[in-house]
């Protein structure tokens, strides 16, 4: 019995992912994907230029384009079509990046992220320090 499977034994919940040297799996895409784009959302400007605001609308259209789970880009562009992107502020765009996560968990049946925290857990760190 190899080490992994003994540790399963005595979890009642387990995570089996593929080695970290194979391709990514849609939940591993779907996580790095979304830390990338909260990310950006939260070093984005606070108050960005025209130029810089249609730079990240034009980002968000390309990146729903070539996203490799091809279901998920179709879903995120049908999302983007229906809501618009908001880029006026970094208030803003956290707030609809947030939003637009919650609508994929929605989907999936997972537990949705109260949106008045994005910069908390995205920007600046948890009030209780824990990031500290």
């Amino acid at each position: 019995m190899t080490s992994q499977a003994k540790k399963a034994t005595k979890s009642s919940v387990v995570t089996v992912s593929p080695p970290s040297d194979c391709p990514p799996d849609v939940e591993e895409l779907g996580r790095s994907s979304w830390t990338l784009l909260h990310s950006i959302a939260a070093t984005y400007p606070e108050s960005p230029t025209l130029v810089e605001q249609n730079q990240v609308k034009q980002f968000m259209g390309l990146f729903s384009k070539l996203y490799p789970c091809w279901v998920c880009a179709e879903d995120f562009q049908e999302y983007m079509s229906k809501t618009r992107i908001r880029a006026e502020s970094r208030e803003e765009f956290g707030q609809w990046m947030c939003e637009a996560h919650n609508d994929v968990n929605r989907k999936l049946g997972k537990k949705e992220f109260d949106c008045s925290k994005w910069q908390e857990r995205w920007r600046t760190g948890w009030k209780d320090g824990r990031c500290d």
